[in-house]
């Protein structure tokens, strides 16, 4: 019994408090683009719920993004010469 209190004990002391949580959702809310786009100011009023989804969504838009830009890069780096001072621009960009 002493091991299976033990594990809760420092199971407990990694978990996040609700302020905690409170305080980390605030902070996305303000940095997030497109909440801040839509209530027209930075209001505390959106939910918390709302907050994690738009951070989802807004992650999904970065990653596409970047595959995005990836195959940009690599189209571009297909159709010039490796020795141009072009190339050696994006080398140095990379």
């Amino acid at each position: 019994m002493s091991s299976r209190r033990s594990r809760t004990q420092s199971a407990g002391s990694s978990r996040i408090s609700d302020d905690q949580i409170i305080e980390l959702v605030s902070k996305l809310h303000q940095i997030l683009p497109e909440i801040n786009r839509s209530n027209g100011r930075r209001s505390n009023k959106t939910s918390a719920n709302k907050v994690l989804q738009e951070t989802c969504n807004y992650i999904r838009n970065l990653h596409r993004e970047v595959d995005n830009l990836s195959d940009r890069l690599s189209q571009l780096l297909s159709t010039i010469d490796a020795d141009s001072p072009e190339a050696a621009i994006i080398r140095t960009l990379i």
